[in-house]
């Protein structure tokens, strides 16, 4: 029964910090003590060492033995690495979809709904907002119907995650460029232009998430 409990406690850090750095409560780059997570979690140090050791193992955060664990920042090669696989994702997924038309009925009505709970969420509320503009692509995807491909898109969802929240943080105006964007991928989508909806995706990617550079298409 003990171990049951501290197992118990030991996911319930993990969900809680995890959750805190996907929606950017605690910074890339912030250094947190066990004993503040002890403290605010009301635990002993024991399930927050579990957690943050599992974290670590995920690659959320580093540890220092003595000061405390570093939530790893998002780096410019990790943005563009995941941009990049979306791109090939959502765009495969579209193009499967175009030459369907109860497909891609289907899907617009999918994206239309999406769109509409989108623009009644409170761009404050960085996590609901995220979560929104993260159901947005996966509808893309998962229209594609190939689930290994929509699989693999969802184990990037939580990357995807974090760097949204991390960019409504940086920038307030980009809560409005996302879902003038998204209208646009939908009317690619409703046209059935794959190729418009590629270069609008790459070019909403690389604005949202401050890819100077671009991205390879």
């Amino acid at each position: 029964m003990l171990d049951a409990t501290r197992e118990s406690a030991a996911e319930r850090v993990y969900r809680e910090v995890k959750d805190q750095i996907l929606t950017n409560e605690i910074a890339g780059g912030e250094l947190i003590s066990e004993g503040d997570v002890a403290s605010r979690c009301a635990v002993s140090r024991t399930p927050v060492r579990e957690a943050f050791l599992r974290l670590e193992s995920e690659g959320w955060m580093r540890l220092y033995p003595k000061r405390g664990a570093l939530v790893v920042p998002i780096t410019d090669r990790e943005a563009r690495d995941v941009v990049e696989a979306r791109l090939l994702l959502e765009g495969h997924a579209v193009g499967s979809v175009v030459a369907d038309e109860a497909a891609r009925e289907a899907l617009a009505r999918a994206l239309t709904a999406n769109l509409a709970a989108h623009a009644a969420a409170d761009p404050g509320d960085v996590a609901e907002f995220s979560r929104i503009d993260a159901e947005f692509h996966q509808l893309i995807v998962a229209a594609g119907d190939n689930p290994l491909l929509a699989d693999f898109f969802t184990g990037l969802g939580e990357r995807h995650r974090r760097m949204t929240t991390a960019s409504v943080h940086r920038d307030t105006t980009v809560a409005t460029r996302i879902l003038a964007d998204h209208r646009s991928l939908l009317s690619a989508i409703r046209h059935g232009d794959a190729e418009s909806f590629a270069t609008g995706l790459a070019e909403h990617l690389a604005g949202v998430h401050d890819l100077r550079s671009g991205v390879r298409r």
